[in-house]
């Protein structure tokens, strides 16, 4: 017996939206320049005959969500065709509930099914990620649940409870074998910060092609009003806290990275810094050597390191290494293998004791991560798939609502600020950093609180409509 709430989706449209880099950004072994954004708006209809409209959007990170040796062009356009065959499948999906149990069935019943079809259509060895099929569904997950909340007039946050939802967590998660945990009687909402705080800090990321001082500038760098060395742009956000990309195969280079950016962030008052070996690491000894030294050279610089995030290879259960070595010196967080719960209970396992979450790999899945987490004694982070546009909306909610360990990554204002200068004009707290922070008062109303209705966008025309 299901609820007088429940919906199920009648229709999808799907925008795609390019977007330009100011400067590059280095993924790995590849570096990002351009990317495509889809947007997606689904109705849906609930048992009385009313109707609602959703929004949401992901940016195509091709070159995180697909590393691989298939030229950037192939990758991105089986990408975007992923994208019109989502379209279709979400607007026959006949599935009812809360938008956590339709999406959650989505995957479970349709998105694996889809991912095979698109592989057997890809030259022989090459197989579009897991992740790469999540992020193209996470733009209509992310409308799905902004069109329950606007159809009920509330905001979303507020739905993830008995009094919306028909099953509870223990309907979707597990506990691990060694914990004395219950999933029975207990909802997403109740491992939610009930009176979140609007401002956050926002992490700023030092990419691997980001010049640190003057002696690294080449003379290609943008004139554009926009700061380009690192000390630039503390001063003028009053950063706070900051992200270091590293390589994970120079230890030399790393080493000298995390010390140069440390001190410019004491020059300058931050208080926090993190690493990211990009997924390069396979053996453990390079962090805890890299860790170490630095704890015996530069000890307020160790202090001041507050996580290591994902060193090891995407591929977890390929890829079983015990990284307990590197979690007894700092926290070790998951990003790229955290795809669900039943990773990030994998992870715990190997050593891990954090997760990064992102909600380029569905709200849903997000949510009940991070439930799994919470009632495991997991410290959570929301990390940045460099959102621009409405993106970066459900992205700084995530991180207010679950309560991360220091605020949330936002790096969107570094790489291509002025392609959100609409979403900007309505909501200049999400779009800059002040004081080392992003401020989000200004969402209001039901679903995400875009008030997409004061937002001046044009979009294109769609790519695809498609419905009942």
């Amino acid at each position: 017996m299901g609820k007088p709430t429940d919906i199920r989706v009648e229709s999808a449209a799907l925008y795609f939206l390019p977007v330009q880099t100011r400067v590059p950004l280095k993924f790995g072994h590849e570096t990002l320049t351009e990317v495509t954004c889809a947007r997606v708006a689904l109705t849906v209809r609930d048992g009385q005959g009313r109707t609602a409209q959703g929004w949401g959007e992901t940016p195509l990170s091709v070159q995180w969500v697909w590393p691989g040796a298939l030229p950037y062009a192939q990758r991105h356009e089986a990408l975007r065709a992923f994208c019109v065959e989502l379209a279709r499948a979400w607007a026959d999906f006949t599935e009812v509930g809360h938008p956590i149990e339709v999406g959650h069935a989505f995957q479970a019943d349709v998105l694996a099914g889809l991912l095979d079809a698109r592989n057997r259509d890809l030259p022989s060895g090459e197989r579009m990620p897991w992740l790469a099929a999540l992020v193209c569904c996470s733009a209509y997950d992310i409308a799905l649940h902004d069109a329950f909340g606007r159809l009920h007039d509330v905001p979303i946050y507020a739905t993830y409870h008995k009094q919306f939802m028909n099953r509870d967590l223990a309907a979707f998660l597990e506990p691990a074998d060694d914990a004395e945990v219950s999933f029975v009687g207990r909802y997403p909402g109740d491992d939610l910060v009930t009176d979140p705080p609007k401002r956050l800090l926002a992490w700023h990321l030092v990419g691997g092609a980001d010049p640190v001082d003057g002696s690294e500038l080449t003379g290609v760098e943008p004139d554009d009003g926009y700061p380009v060395l690192l000390e630039d742009w503390v001063r003028r956000d009053g950063l706070k806290c900051l992200k270091i990309k590293l390589r994970g195969h120079d230890a030399a280079w790393d080493y000298d990275r995390l010390v140069r950016v440390g001190r410019i962030a004491i020059e300058h008052d931050a208080l926090w810094l993190s690493s990211d070996f990009n997924c390069t690491v396979t053996d453990p000894s390079y962090v805890t050597e890299i860790l170490d030294r630095l704890m015996v050279e530069h000890p307020r610089l160790f202090g001041m390191l507050l996580y290591v995030e994902q060193p090891f290879p995407y591929e977890l259960q390929e890829h079983r290494i015990d990284v307990h070595s590197v979690s007894a010196r700092k926290p070790l967080f998951m990003d790229e293998s955290a795809h669900d719960w039943h990773l990030v209970r994998l992870g715990r396992r190997l050593g891990w004791t954090g997760v990064a979450l992102k909600t380029c790999k569905t709200q849903t899945g997000a949510l009940l991560a991070a439930s799994w987490a919470r009632a495991h004694g997991m410290t959570l982070m929301v990390q940045d798939l460099t959102n621009p546009m409405l993106a970066q909306i459900p992205h700084v909610l995530l991180a207010a609502y679950v309560g991360t360990i220091a605020g949330v990554e936002t790096n969107g204002m570094q790489f291509y600020p002025e392609a959100s200068a609409a979403e900007a004009a309505v909501h200049p707290g999400l779009y800059t950093r002040r004081g080392g922070c992003v401020d989000w008062a200004t969402l209001q109303g039901p679903g995400f609180g875009y008030r997409l209705e004061e937002i001046q966008r044009a979009l294109p025309e769609p790519a695809i409509t498609c419905g009942r």
